[in-house]
């Protein structure tokens, strides 16, 4: 037996931690997965999900040959058949109906794969719909909105320096469970741990006292979807009460009057809404103001909700006014090797806002996509551009979106659907193709996007460990082969794209990748990042502003009008109930062991108790005879459903929580493991038409719900 040991990244989630496989080379039977001590980034912690990546390249429910639907049931064909109807299908849809007669949806799974980021945009270009949507506007498209008008580029989000803070305030947000997200920080126990160890401060601000929270010096319950309210007190104690000891604000910085726009918010004017009392208000805005160095992070609670993009400005403009903005310990900036902001900003790709609007509800686009919570009605409602075919690449959006009773419906009346996708599951059901790619050991690795969003700079690249086996291929080689199958228009267009395609897949994603990297002030490229698999330290954080603003007159403003315009509203929904009698405001909830809806196929992650509950307070279980351990009936505006309670203190009297991605209880679809423990789709209940009105993004936190106790 030849027992080799293989180092690459974690794929799994925006950790990017380093593991080591031990692996039998002649049978390429995996024997263990663990972490890389020699990984100067992660230093040896993986989380279980990385021994997922052994169950999921064995699993035999995954794909490993295109499938097609017929009268009979699914039918194994070949590729060459699989591409030429997938693309016939498309031209078919669109030669009848228009070009956005066909919609795509790109799951979150694709910004884990730098082939499909570089080789996805040309199959989209070439469908040429305006009907474009994808996991961002489920999960962090306000931060985008706010990179956007303020930095100038939609992809330079700063990230919190939590290996130099002193003082780390996280509203919304789990990284203990989550492991950081739009902040790749591996390892985050123990980088918590020195926060404190090095005499600094924690605050967790959560409707739910999380696993984060256990180890943080303070939590503090919030109503859900209040946040807004109590980031505008404290800019009002910043401003109107503290203003002394304010720094000046940096000259490249421009700003309206931010005395007016906070002062109807008085912590005494929103304490008995958001539930945080006005001296403890008070008593932050101090203490953030007196710190060394002192950073906000608002995660997935400040982003799925009602007011989501404003909670993502004003956490900014907090961190900018309060003098911890591109600067040691506070909000920063990457520097890495792949610069991608760079580089596609030099290409004019900075990204925009509202170039276009839904056909139905007449909802802005942002970065060439639209809402997926307006999905099912451009489904569903006849007229011009009506989406009647689907395209979607590694994505689930049966559990992921808002309302997918009504997706549900949706999809089931479309003419024509593909899926690149290597389980057969809620979503891809529906398709009449299914087109597996490898899995993610049969690929290589680097990671565009999160060393981006890293606390630290790092650079590291992963060979493949398997060869993909004869007649599978990787999911850039089915996305650029569907591309070359949809090839059309005039004479110097097609020869153009043609030569295009020809060069891109000589290069191959690997090729395309040392030319970014080459391109970068690093001095590094492939072969470099060849040379030492465990990763690459490139150093802290550094202060990178000016020169890294985007804006077309390099100047920031920290006030654009966008979300002056929609402070209006807060204002009025101050008078507002926020909820009706015997109303309770649902929220979601992950775990380490769960990955969005995809993971619930390994037995080693999902065996144990079930974590697929509704989590209530003792005070709400005992005033409505609610158990632990009975079946509750829960019912929303669009939709009921029956899940085992969990009584607990975790969560604030007038809250439940059900995590995200469960449900796997559909017929006809192919995962064993899942079904045995399917529990229940907590977007059966959001609403499709409850979101976020400055960015659409969905509003998944805060949806109003009763509950019954079942005898």
């Amino acid at each position: 037996m030849t027992i080799q040991t293989h180092k690459r990244t974690c794929s799994l989630c925006e950790a990017t931690c380093g593991i080591e496989i031990e692996f039998n080379s002649a049978t390429e039977e995996i024997l263990s997965i663990k972490g890389d001590k020699s990984d100067p980034f992660s230093r040896g912690y993986i989380c279980p999900k990385a021994t997922a990546l052994q169950d999921l390249q064995n699993d035999p429910d995954r794909l490993r040959t295109p499938l097609k639907k017929t009268a009979s049931g699914w039918q194994e064909i070949s590729w060459p058949q699989a591409l030429n109807e997938a693309a016939e299908g498309f031209r078919r849809i669109q030669a009848e109906h228009g070009r956005d007669a066909v919609g795509s949806y790109l799951g979150n799974p694709n910004v884990h794969n730098y082939g499909n980021m570089i080789f996805g945009p040309l199959l989209l270009k070439q469908l040429g719909s305006k009907n474009k949507f994808s996991a961002t506007s489920v999960d962090q498209l306000p931060h985008h909105m706010a990179s956007l008008h303020m930095f100038g580029h939609q992809l330079q989000i700063p990230v919190p320096d939590i290996d130099r803070t002193d003082f780390l305030i996280v509203m919304g947000g789990n990284p203990l469970a989550s492991n950081g997200s739009l902040m790749t920080a591996p390892d985050i126990k123990n980088r918590l741990k020195a926060i404190r160890e090095r005499g600094g401060k924690i605050l967790v601000i959560d409707p739910r006292r999380s696993e984060t929270a256990g180890v943080a010096d303070e939590h503090w319950f919030i109503r859900p979807g209040q946040d807004v309210l109590l980031l505008l007190s404290l800019l009002y104690v910043f401003i109107h009460e503290l203003s002394a000891q304010l720094p000046a604000l940096p000259e490249y910085i421009d700003s309206a009057d931010l005395a007016g726009l906070c002062a109807a918010y008085a912590p005494e004017n929103t304490a008995a809404r958001s539930g945080i009392e006005a001296a403890q208000v008070r008593a932050l805005a101090a203490q953030w103001l007196q710190a060394k160095s002192a950073v906000c992070y608002g995660r997935m609670g400040v982003s799925v909700q009602q007011y989501g993009g404003l909670c993502q400005w004003l956490i900014n403009v907090l961190n900018i006014v309060s003098g911890n903005f591109d600067r040691t310990g506070g909000a920063m900036f990457t520097s890495p090797a792949v610069d991608i902001v760079g580089i596609t900003a030099a290409q004019g790709g900075r990204g925009h806002f509202d170039r276009y609007r839904s056909r139905v509800r007449n909802l802005p686009e942002f970065g060439g996509e639209l809402p997926v919570a307006v999905l099912a009605e451009e489904i569903l409602t006849p007229g011009k551009g009506q989406i009647r075919a689907m395209l979607t690449v590694a994505g689930n959006p049966l559990l992921s979106t808002p309302n997918t009773r009504q997706l549900e419906r949706a999809f089931e009346s479309l003419d024509f659907m593909v899926s690149v996708d290597y389980f057969l599951n809620e979503t891809s059901r529906h398709a009449d193709l299914i087109l597996p790619p490898c899995g993610p050991l049969e690929r290589d690795h680097y990671d565009v996007i999160f060393n981006a969003l890293a606390v630290r700079n790092v650079a590291k690249y992963s060979t493949a460990l398997f060869k993909p086996k004869a007649g599978v291929l990787q999911d850039w080689q089915i996305l650029l082969q569907l591309t070359k199958r949809l090839n059309r228009g005039d004479l110097k267009k097609r020869l153009t794209n043609r030569l295009t395609w020809a060069v891109m897949g000589w290069l191959k994603p690997e090729g395309v990748l040392n030319k970014m990297l080459k391109s970068g002030k690093t001095g590094l490229d492939l072969n470099a990042l060849k040379k030492q698999p465990e990763g690459i330290d490139l150093g802290a954080l550094q202060p990178v502003m000016p020169k890294r603003l985007f804006t077309r007159d390099k100047r920031l403003n920290l006030t654009p009008d966008v979300y002056l315009n929609a402070l209006a509203q807060v204002a009025s929904e101050l008078q507002q109930p926020l909820t009706a009698d015997g109303e309770f405001l649902l929220i979601g909830r992950r775990h380490i062991r769960s990955n969005n809806s995809w993971l619930h196929n390994s037995k080693r992650l999902v065996k144990g108790k079930s974590r697929c509950t509704l989590m209530l307070n003792p005070v709400d279980a005992e005033r409505l005879g609610i158990a632990d351990g009975v079946s509750v009936r829960v019912r929303s505006r669009v939709a009921e459903l029956e899940v085992v309670a969990e009584v607990t203190d975790e969560l604030m009297p007038g809250v439940v929580s059900i995590p995200h991605g469960w449900g796997h209880n559909v017929p006809g679809i192919r995962l064993t493991q899942a079904q045995e423990v399917a529990g229940v789709n907590t977007n059966d209940l959001t609403d499709d038409q409850l979101l976020d009105g400055l960015t659409g993004n969905a509003a998944l936190n805060g949806v109003p719900v009763q509950l019954q106790a079942i005898a």
